[in-house]
């Protein structure tokens, strides 16, 4: 079997550059030499960062269990690899080892007030200040994620639309639900509330986005928008 071609990555269409190519493509995309090409971080005077890691891949069969075993003084018995890029190598494989045994989390899914009530309580119902937060859905209303957009004052926060729409292009979210608290106690809406909730319904209507809900969390409970009407 012969060994791999050496290839110069600076002789490749953009592209097709293991780090343009996981921005333009996804990781997906990327072999496993691409994917430690960009672990090395570089390679040396003769060879490229991508042409070291065939190199390496080559001598397991490219067997990327056969990789995680060797040890780091393994490794730098390869001309290329010295102690830093030896770790760099061992810590991503042991990543993945552990990722591999780690059970994938489960995410709750937020089907009514209640649910993004109890979601969010325990994060904003004692605070002396007002934050906004929105939670991010997906198409079957799985949480995907929750995120502060503001904080501010005792009675007031201003909320960016624009991050709102940041992040829902972030995460290509289905539905969005927002929750702010008062520390006042007051589950009343402002007109500010009301405003907000409104401009944030039409802005993100452009984008096939439902929001679904604008709750107010209080230290005697919640105001759900969708519950009272107001949506």
């Amino acid at each position: 079997m012969s060994t791999p071609s050496i290839e110069s990555i600076k002789s490749w269409a953009e592209e097709d550059r293991p780090r343009e190519k996981m921005l333009l493509k996804g990781r997906a995309s990327l072999s496993d030499a691409e994917l430690i090409a960009i672990i090395l971080g570089s390679g040396s005077r003769d060879e490229s960062a991508v042409a070291l890691a065939k190199r390496v891949l080559f001598s397991v069969e490219h067997n990327l269990h056969e990789l995680g075993k060797l040890s780091i003084a393994d490794l730098i018995k390869f001309k290329g690899i010295g102690e830093a890029k030896a770790i760099s190598i061992a810590a991503a494989l042991e990543i993945g080892r552990r990722r591999s045994i780690t059970s994938p989390q489960t995410k709750p899914i937020i089907k009514s007030s209640k649910d993004a009530y109890d979601l969010m309580r325990s994060t904003i119902d004692d605070m002396a200040h007002e934050e906004m937060w929105v939670i991010l859905l997906n198409k079957g209303n799985k949480l995907i994620r929750r995120q502060k957009m503001s904080s501010g004052g005792t009675t007031a926060t201003i909320l960016d639309v624009k991050m709102i729409l940041k992040a829902v292009v972030e995460t290509h979210a289905q539905s969005i639900i927002l929750v702010h608290n008062h520390p006042s106690g007051s589950l009343s809406p402002s007109r500010a509330d009301i405003e907000i909730t409104n401009k944030i319904k039409e802005a993100v209507k452009y984008f096939d986005i439902t929001l679904m809900d604008h709750i107010i969390v209080a230290d005697i409970g919640y105001y759900s928008f969708i519950d009272q009407g107001m949506l």
